[in-house]
């Protein structure tokens, strides 16, 4: 497994051009406990080498090199699985440090209560990490809980769930069910607001992309 995993990674960085050593091995390889069954889970430093691999993944899959493997709906979108010689494999995004724009302590966090909405989604640039940033706009409540002033519409959308990861794309729209935040910088008194997924307070918290491209067939 360990000598699979090398030769992925010598593949991908070939096929994308992202620096050998931008990338990485977790899980079960990383921590010597796998086994033969265990999937290969790679990691891969940094946004934009991030966006190279998908681009380069397509290719590689053209080639018959890889195959993408679908396990659940919203894999069709993030396109993070494949497989390769007949093993599983996933590959993740990390920050590199210099992409880390908050630190612990720099923020104060106070939850306002459940909502659900539509939005549209300005910027996916921090949508692969976890936590995964979505920055939107236009939002819509589906229902009348989720009615709030104008002052504390969320300009971002904050995924705790692995699964919600880079399903959508700049301008598509989404639906979010998730605990609004009010976020206070300490230092400087500067508030914005933001919705949490993966608060551990709702039951049913997601982001859902409002596309017709989600069925597995």
């Amino acid at each position: 497994m360990e000598a699979m995993a090398v030769e992925l990674a010598y593949l991908f960085s070939t096929a994308s051009g992202v620096p050998l050593e931008d990338f990485g091995v977790h899980g079960s390889i990383a921590l010597n406990m796998h086994t033969s069954k265990s999937d290969i889970d790679l990691v891969v430093y940094g946004a934009q080498n991030f966006r190279k691999l998908e681009k380069a993944n397509d290719k590689l899959v053209n080639e018959k090199k890889l195959e993408y493997h679908y396990r659940h709906q919203l894999d069709k979108l993030r396109k993070h699985k494949l497989q390769f010689k007949g093993k599983n494999l996933v590959y993740t995004a990390i920050r590199k440090p210099e992409e880390i724009a908050f630190r612990y302590g720099d923020h104060k966090y106070s939850q306002f209560k459940p909502v659900a909405f539509d939005c549209t989604v300005t910027d996916d640039s921090q949508t692969m990490f976890r936590p995964a940033v979505y920055r939107i706009t236009n939002y819509s409540p589906l229902n009348p809980i989720s009615e709030i002033p104008k002052d504390q519409k969320p300009s971002t959308v904050v995924s705790m769930i692995g699964l919600y990861r880079n399903v959508t794309r700049k301008g598509e729209q989404i639906e979010v069910s998730g605990i609004l935040e009010r976020v206070e910088h300490v230092k400087t008194g500067k508030v914005h607001f933001q919705v949490v997924v993966g608060s551990g307070t709702l039951e049913d918290e997601y982001i859902w992309p409002k596309l017709s491209v989600l069925s597995l067939s």
